[in-house]
């Protein structure tokens, strides 16, 4: 470990105010030369915001914040151009460059290196517009690396990778270290927080909890201290499907090429199903082809036994089908429009009379679902992008619920979400399904899906490998199926 008696990083009383909103009061830490210091903390809790004004995005309104060093933020929401390459988003503000020309064969050999740093085997000459989020997040990571920045902030880095992509990246977070850099890694896993810091900083409403050596604090503890009071379940009690529930949607040898060749499965009402699957496996491509975003080559999709074949999403929509996807911020919510608008989009033509949008109604619908969903916000005319990654996840899913489904397919529904936001997330599910509704749970988080789901499909190289149910669930199990490895 590289010690000095100069710190990195200084933060000396800080506060920041957005109009009357107090979100940073009072914030003091140090940050040494060689440390990675986790930072917690519900949605909300500044921890975004300190972030930014530690990178010099945002002006403190007093305090003071001391680099000795430089500062690079890996964000939560993606800022890769979705129309340039892989390697022109690594490169971009940074091109080599030699008399006025572009080094081209160059920066696609350093980008593919970094990639391969982070076991990433894209295309560098892919655009960023035909991946996954899994491999945009690693080209994030890729621009970071090649920053070679003094302190690093890395912004729920590890939401969309799985387990063997995530400790591929603790790896390269401890060589960091090692080599003399620190890091700010801002989580909501908890227990990888643990894994990987040396301090965890827990920040509630604005104000700095504690600072805490990572191996003198376990999960509970630190959940207890982000919330203000114990959490004592994080998922909800599992409800038994009734046996005798109808078929809601019935899924037969779908193909969606190349990403989908051939999966089928039920979905009954009043059912949470898990989708489980490594990265590629085409859970996502699956629920995309399901709901007409991706065309289909092939297969039967039924509905309350009747046969579909759509051409579009809204027709899927009208038919029952709705989809919370992945990537929120760039198609799930409009960041520049405000809380009502963005709870009735999708039902718009419930709140128009004569070709006029009756925007009472509209006021109306979105405060009735701020109350039920429990929504922090100022008023329903807030802009969506002032709310946190918690509250905008939960406008989300009253958006697309008031279209009034008969199936409800979540997709990554806590990517970036806090520990007590996620048990609301939960809640909610459960309620639905309780309501009769399917629900079609895609995660990567396998915990997300053996404490939410009774059945689980694993998903590998675009088929369904299998099904665990009841005493079979199991993490063991369910990647058996997701290797091809046999027991």
């Amino acid at each position: 470990m590289i010690a000095t008696t100069q710190p990195l990083l200084e933060v000396e009383a800080v506060c920041k105010s957005f109009g009357a909103e107090n979100v940073l009061n009072g914030i003091s830490f140090q940050l040494g030369r060689g440390r990675i210091l986790g930072l917690v903390g519900e949605n909300g809790a500044g921890k975004s915001t300190l972030a930014q004004c530690i990178a010099g995005r945002h002006r403190i309104d007093s305090g003071a914040i001391r680099r000795n060093g430089r500062v690079y933020v890996v964000p939560q929401e993606f800022m890769l151009i979705p129309t340039l390459t892989a390697t022109e988003n690594i490169f971009l503000g940074m091109e080599s460059t030699r008399a006025g020309f572009l080094l081209r064969r160059r920066m696609r050999d350093q980008a593919a290196a970094l990639l391969r740093r982070l076991s990433c085997e894209i295309d560098v000459d892919t655009e960023v517009r035909q991946l996954g989020v899994a491999a945009r997040q690693q080209i994030e990571i890729a621009r970071a690396l090649l920053h070679r920045s003094d302190i690093l902030i890395m912004d729920e880095p590890t939401t969309v990778l799985n387990s063997t992509e995530t400790a591929i990246l603790f790896d390269i977070m401890r060589d960091f270290r090692n080599q003399g850099g620190s890091i700010i890694y801002i989580s909501h896993k908890l227990d990888e927080v643990r894994a990987v810091c040396d301090e965890i900083a827990v920040l509630r409403d604005g104000h700095l909890v504690s600072i805490t050596p990572a191996a003198a604090i376990d999960s509970a503890e630190l959940a207890r201290r982000m919330v203000g009071r114990p959490l004592t379940r994080l998922f909800p009690p599992l409800r038994p499907v009734d046996p005798a529930a109808p078929t809601v949607l019935a899924v037969e040898h779908l193909a969606a090429p190349p990403a989908v060749t051939d999966a089928g499965f039920e979905l009954h009402a009043g059912e949470i199903l898990g989708v489980a699957g490594l990265a590629g496996a085409g859970r996502t491509e699956l629920a995309e082809a399901i709901c007409a975003l991706r065309p289909r080559a092939g297969g039967h999709l039924r509905i309350d036994g009747r046969e579909h074949r759509f051409r579009t999403p809204a027709e899927a929509a009208a038919a029952g089908i709705v989809y919370l996807p992945e990537d929120r911020q760039n198609t799930a919510v409009l960041a520049d429009f405000s809380l009502a608008d963005n709870i009735t989009m999708a039902s718009l033509e419930k709140y128009c009379r004569h070709g006029l949008v009756r925007a009472s109604a509209v006021r109306r619908t979105a405060r009735a679902y701020i109350e039920r969903f429990r929504i922090k916000c100022t008023s329903e005319m807030e802009v969506m992008r002032n709310l946190s990654g918690g509250n905008q996840q939960k406008a989300a899913i009253a958006k697309y619920l008031d279209r009034d489904p008969r199936v409800f397919i979540f997709d990554e529904p806590t990517r970036g979400v806090d520990v007590g936001a996620r048990g609301e997330i939960y809640e909610f599910i459960h309620e639905l399904a309780a309501n009769g509704l399917g629900c079609l749970l895609i995660s990567s988080d396998l915990e997300e899906l053996i404490g939410n789901c009774r059945r689980i499909l694993v998903m590998r190289n675009g088929v369904v490998a299998g099904t665990v149910s009841g005493p079979e669930i199991s993490e063991e199990n369910i990647m058996y199926l997701a290797t091809g490895v046999k027991k």
